[in-house]
């Protein structure tokens, strides 16, 4: 410890004069601070590398640790220890030549926590108005004698380094918006200071100071000496920053962290998100009209009342996020993963769901006309009063879905799995069923107009009061169903196995039995008018006496005709 603590008494006095610089140049404070960072390195070059880098970021975190104490001290009243001219020369010559590392400005951030002499607010204050200065071009576009990027690029040029004006100028403001970010954070831990340090990239909004591009501007800035330069150097010192309300149309955010961000009404159209961080970000209003999220992260992410038309979530992580009347029409959500997300309300017109994991989640009142899901999972999905009209849901997991109400007409849903699930006042209409699995489904006073059953399995499943008029029942399988007080009107149940239906009190006015397994099947009270059952098997039908069977064709072709049957009809 007295080791390491000589050596921080040695870093201190490098960052006020040239006593360490002399020193360094000797080897003496290096092989101090190395022999302390690496006692176990066995003298290896590696580890030799590493201490050398280490010592130059202590150096750097002294420095700044000093720094931070001396800008927010006061000589006399509106006199400061260091003057402005002085403060610009320190930012430039300090922050001028490479980006600060998150684990260096928290650990600094940390010590000062604990300096009765670090005066947070003044410190932001002067931060704050060196930024907002900065963003103008101010300094960059001075005349030479006060213009400081240019100053640190003449040392910079001395000491033999490629950087060049803009690049000090960049780096100075960033690391200066990295800071200002992390003396944000540090305020929200003190009810005090969360009320005086509130930082906006953008100005605060409703104010003279709001300019919504601002932040914009920054990021293109930076970009314009390399691509990306902006997302690589601050994206990590994002989150929990609020930028309500600004204007960072088609940005390119690639891979930053926005994790509890405030983005709430902030115009985000055609900005490139692929692999961001955005979990538990509050972007509620927003707009990312075009936006490309694929791969980001919006787990617990709120997004009420946003516009996400058109945009990119392909393999997003939305898990548990609010979409509450989001606007995602004809929005890429395919792979994605929205389990027990809240999207009630939204409109998905158009929008492409395939394969995503849709499992628990809350689409209620969704309009998903004309979307695609097909091989999407909604197991355990409420869905009720969703509109899925021509929708491509083949293939879909409504497994112990809620469905009471949808809108499943002319939708495509062959090989869909309902098993369990409720679809009661369901409206599938001209509905493609070919394949669709119905065990255990409760179809109760569903619509089932002219939809394709042909060949599907719903034995056993609940179509009491359901309106089955004119669809294709061939060679279903209705052992068991019940059909009670259906509709069946013209309904073509040729070659059907209803063996043990319950069709009481169901209207049969011209429904067509050809061939049709009936045995034990329950007709008492139905309504056989123009009813054909040609070569069907009547064994063990159950009918009450007053029943007519007037009008009622086949009978002398079908098989097994109760002798009592018979005689009622004569």
């Amino acid at each position: 410890m007295s080791d390491l603590s000589q050596v921080w008494k040695q870093l201190g006095t490098y960052v006020r004069g040239s006593w360490v610089h002399q020193k360094l140049n000797n080897g003496s404070v290096v092989g101090k601070v190395g022999r302390t960072l690496r006692k176990s390195g066995n003298g290896k070059a590696k580890k030799r590398e590493f201490g050398t880098k280490n010592v130059q970021q202590l150096l750097m975190n002294e420095e700044l640790y000093s720094r931070f104490t001396e800008w927010g001290q006061v000589i006399e009243q509106d006199v400061w220890l260091i003057d402005d001219t002085a403060f610009y020369t320190e930012l430039y010559n300090l922050l001028g030549e490479s980006a600060l590392k998150a684990e260096n400005v928290e650990l600094v951030i940390a010590r000062l926590s604990e300096n009765n002499k670090f005066y947070p607010i003044k410190v932001f204050e002067r931060l704050n108005n060196f930024y907002q200065r900065w963003c103008q071009g101010e300094f960059i576009d001075a005349l030479p004698d006060a213009n400081f990027p240019q100053q640190k690029m003449l040392q910079v040029k001395a000491k033999n380094l490629k950087l060049g004006l803009r690049a000090v100028d960049i780096y100075t403001g960033l690391n200066v918006l990295i800071l200002l970010f992390e003396l944000h954070r540090y305020a929200r831990q003190s009810e005090e200071l969360k009320q005086k340090i509130i930082f906006y990239p953008s100005g605060q909004p409703d104010t003279a100071n709001f300019f919504t591009s601002q932040l914009l501007r920054v990021i293109n800035y930076s970009d314009s000496i390399e691509v990306g330069n902006f997302a690589s150097t601050v994206g990590e010192f994002l989150y929990a920053g609020n930028f309500s309300g600004a204007y960072l149309g088609d940005a390119n955010l690639t891979g930053v962290n926005f994790t509890n961000a405030i983005l709430t009404g902030t115009y985000l159209g055609n900005a490139n998100f692929t692999g961001a961080n955005l979990s538990s970000a509050n972007l509620g209003a927003a707009n990312l009209g075009d936006a490309n999220l694929s791969g980001a992260n919006l787990s617990s992410a709120i997004l009420r009342r946003a516009d996400l038309s058109s945009a990119n979530f392909s393999g997003a992580n939305l898990q548990n996020a609010n979409l509450s009347g989001a606007d995602l029409n004809y929005a890429d959500l395919s792979s994605s993963n929205l389990d027990s997300a809240n999207l009630r309300g939204a409109n998905l017109t158009g929008a492409n769901l395939r394969d995503a994991v849709i499992s628990h989640a809350i689409f209620k009142s969704v309009t998903c006309f004309g979307a695609n899901l097909s091989g999407a999972n909604l197991e355990g999905a409420d869905l009720s009063q969703a509109d899925l009209c021509r929708a491509d849901v083949s293939g879909v997991n409504f497994m112990n879905a809620n469905l009471t109400g949808i809108n499943l007409s002319d939708s495509i849903l062959f090989s869909a799995n309902l098993q369990n699930a409720i679809l009661h006042a369901a409206d599938l209409s001209y509905a493609k069923l070919s394949g669709a699995c119905f065990n255990g489904a409760n179809l109760n006073s569903c619509i089932l107009l002219g939809a394709d059953l042909s060949r599907v399995n719903v034995s056993n499943v609940n179509l009491s009061e359901a309106d089955l008029s004119g669809v294709n029942l061939s060679e279903a399988d209705l052992h068991g169903a019940d059909l009670s007080e259906a509709v069946l009107c013209g309904t073509d149940m040729s070659y059907a196995n209803l063996t043990g239906a319950n069709l009481n009190s169901s209207n049969l006015t011209g429904a067509i039995f050809n061939g049709a397994d009936l045995s034990y099947t329950n007709l008492s009270y139905a309504i056989l008018e123009n009813v054909d059952l040609t070569g069907a098997n009547l064994e063990g039908i159950i009918w009450n006496d007053n029943q007519t069977w007037k009008g009622v064709r086949g009978l002398e072709t079908a098989v097994n005709v109760p002798a009592a049957l018979l005689a009622t009809d004569d």
